[in-house]
This record gives C-alpha cells, structure tokens and sequence, in this order.
C-alpha cells in the first residue's frame, strides 16, 4: 500500500486510517459481488481498479468484511464444519477417500465421501463460492482423489498426507471447512 493512497484515504476517512485497513478494504471491494459482475468484462483483460467509496462508514464496511473474509480464506482449515450438515456413517475409523461423487448428477446436497461415510444436507449457498472458475466444494472433491498419472504410473493418494499430519480425518475435516467457509 503505498503513501499516496495512505494520505489520500486519511484526507477521506480520517487519521486513524492504517494501511492495513487499506489493504482489506481492497480486499473487501475486490470480494464485492456488485464490483465483480459490474467490472467482469474488465476484470479478464486488465488489472482492477479499486475505487474510493464516498463515504468513511462504507470504508469501514469494506475494510472489515474484508478482515474477516481474509481471516476465513487464511484460516480456511481450521473454520468449524458447517453445523447444517449431517454426517452419516462416520465410524471413527474409515476417512480413507477414493473420489468423492454426488450421489446423482446435479443432486449436490449430498456427497458420498466413501463407502462409509455419507455428507447430506448441504446448502444451495455453499456452491455459489467459486474459485478458479469452480466451487471451492467442487475443487476439494477433485483435488483430493487417488489418482495415477498415465505417463509417469505415479499415484497420487490424498490419504497419505492425512497420514503424514497424523490426523487420519484431515480430508473430511477438510471438506467439512470448506463447506463452511463457502456459506459464510
């Protein structure tokens, strides 16, 4: 954040402008579901335009919830599961995952974590956050499957990082997170 913006934001909003404030309020703004669809066509081709609302409260506004956006997106493995859901299944003992699925295709309240285990009652909400063009639901459930690269024969197993951590349940903890960060 450089001094010109700091200086321009404390003549707006006042002296105890920082610029960390700034930065979320970037932050914030950026995350703005009337900035994005407004500024989508400009968005794809050139860097983003922050503009400075006219209003300090509004500033304020942005500058917090994007605080506490950035807390959750940085934090994202430790959010409590979404309390909505209901875990079916979960014996305390069989996390391993092959690939996670919906039961039926476009039925994505519920997804079968494996043979075991079954996620039900998932918000519409939670798949309306999209990262790269997916949900970050979605994304979750691609990235953490066994698979085997066809050139190489190398396997990747999400389960033995799990291993690894030393949490057998990091992956369903995982998605249990991100299903509640994708609400909030």
């Amino acid at each position: 954040v450089s001094d010109f913006i700091l200086k321009r934001a404390r003549e707006n909003y006042g002296d105890r402008v920082t610029k960390e404030d700034i930065f979320y309020y970037v932050y914030g703004i950026l995350h703005n579901p009337d900035y994005r669809t407004t500024f989508a066509n400009d968005l794809k081709k050139m860097l983003p335009r922050i503009p400075l609302v006219d209003k300090s409260a509004d500033f304020w506004k942005f500058s917090i919830a994007g605080r506490k956006l950035a807390e959750l997106h940085i934090n994202y493995e430790s959010v409590d599961p979404c309390p909505d859901v209901t875990i079916e299944g979960d014996d305390g003992k069989s996390y391993t995952v092959e690939k996670m699925r919906f039961p039926k295709k476009g039925e994505q309240n519920t997804i079968i974590y494996n043979s075991h285990i079954t996620i039900s009652d998932i918000p519409d909400k939670a798949y309306e956050y999209v990262v790269n063009g997916k949900s970050a639901i979605a994304w979750i459930m691609e990235r953490y499957q066994v698979k085997t690269d066809k050139k190489s024969g190398i396997k990747n197993d999400p389960n033995d990082w799990a291993t690894e951590v030393g949490n057998p349940r990091y992956i369903l903890d995982l998605l249990l997170s991100i299903i509640n960060v994708s609400v909030q």
